[in-house]
């Protein structure tokens, strides 16, 4: 094998990693422009490009339309949510699992609150949306379970279920966006308003 055959991967794995890294760049100027912009009009092809430092063809070849690119920024932000906001704290008493709950939804619903009014503007349109919508709100579920195991087991299952939708609802993106908004709360005061609610939400902690 020649160098020159020999060499060929390497420039192949070379050129698909920069193109990866171009679409990673073009997603985060998107979400970039939704954190700064809450409500439509949504960002455009060319302040896209703008923001991430790219051709405006640069976008076009990697997503063919915007709605490709919002989809791809919706997994991308599911993903970075997985990977920040790990379940801690899951054997601690009471007081420290709830804090411990709020703060890291707290924190995924402040990064991710713009990019959520998208998807809720735009759901009734893209069924592939719609599959992301009901997925974020399947994990907010399921780290509740996991985080509040201990007083959920004292329920009925019906109780149980009706706990959990309604928090939830408590802790979804559009609650901390009217603390943060409409009520012009600090991150603190938001999430001390939250712990306080969850805590008379839940029923007793059974005895170890």
């Amino acid at each position: 094998m020649s160098l020159t055959e020999g060499s060929k991967p390497a420039r192949i794995d070379g050129r698909r990693l920069r193109s990866e890294r171009t679409k990673q760049l073009i997603i985060e100027a998107y979400l970039s422009l939704l954190r700064e912009r809450p409500v439509v009009p949504m960002p455009t092809a060319a302040e896209i490009a703008e923001r991430a430092g790219y051709s405006v063809r640069s976008v076009f070849e990697r997503f063919p339309d915007l709605s490709k690119l919002r989809l791809a920024a919706t997994d991308y932000a599911l993903a970075q949510a997985a990977a920040l906001a790990p379940p801690r704290h899951v054997e601690g008493d009471r007081s420290t699992r709830i804090r411990s709950q709020v703060e890291t939804r707290a924190g995924t619903c402040e990064r991710g609150v713009a990019l959520w009014r998208v998807l809720l503007f735009s759901v009734a349109e893209d069924e592939q949306l719609r599959s992301r919508v009901e997925l974020g709100r399947k994990r907010t579920i399921e780290r509740l379970e996991v985080m509040y195991r201990p007083e959920l087991s004292t329920l009925s299952e019906k109780e149980r279920a009706y706990t959990l939708i309604a928090l939830e609802a408590i802790t979804d993106h559009e609650s901390w966006a009217r603390m943060r908004e409409q009520h012009r709360l600090s991150f603190e005061a938001a999430c001390a308003v939250w712990i306080d609610a969850i805590d008379r939400l839940l029923p007793p902690t059974p005895s170890a």
